[in-house]
């Protein structure tokens, strides 16, 4: 699943290499829009005739693409770091499948990583009690909480958590990285 949406991700990110130096912000209204200058992005890379990308671009999917990733202070994701700093791995990577396998995998960890941030907690179901297991008389009653012992433990857990780098991205907003112009992947 995850090595499926790694390769949808690299198609995507070679496909919108250098959009961010197509956008336009408009401030002209109250909120500023963002403008994507299609026949800029288009005729830099040679691709004016091309019908599946200016479709692409023409979908209403891409207005919301650029509506939601325009802005140039946000939450930065794996997409964007792709887009601004693997542009020459991907090329590279075109002809050698070994390779593209390999980064595609990274990328499947990474997923998965972003999805899982803490993969060793597990949560378990805890089964219904069966009829008449209360009437059960070989049962020992629950033991009494020692309140020290549980104090104990929070403060450990407490301690490691504070001492440990976290694993999940936060949402610390940055400045989106624009990556090479589009005049590049010509």
């Amino acid at each position: 699943d995850k090595e499926v949406r790694a390769i949808f991700l690299r198609l995507f990110a070679q496909l919108f290499q250098g959009y961010r130096s197509c956008l336009q912000l408009i401030r002209i209204h109250a909120e500023p829009v963002i403008h994507f200058h299609k026949a800029a992005f288009l005729g830099q890379r040679g691709l004016i005739e091309n019908d599946f990308l200016t479709k692409v671009l023409n979908g209403m999917a891409f207005a919301g693409f650029v509506s939601e990733r325009g802005p140039p202070f946000r939450t930065c994701d794996l997409f964007d770091e792709l887009v601004a700093f693997e542009v020459e791995r991907i090329k590279a990577e075109e002809g050698n499948p070994p390779k593209m396998i390999k980064h595609v995998r990274e990328l499947a960890e990474q997923l998965f990583k972003n999805e899982n941030p803490n993969p060793h907690i597990a949560f378990q179901k805890v089964p219904r009690p069966t009829e008449g297991s209360h009437l059960r008389v070989h049962i020992l009653p629950f033991p009494r909480i020692n309140e020290g012992r549980v104090q104990e433990l929070l403060q450990e857990g407490l301690a490691r958590s504070q001492g440990a780098p976290s694993a999940a991205r936060g949402d610390k907003k940055c400045v989106v990285p624009a990556g090479p112009p589009v005049g590049t992947f010509v």
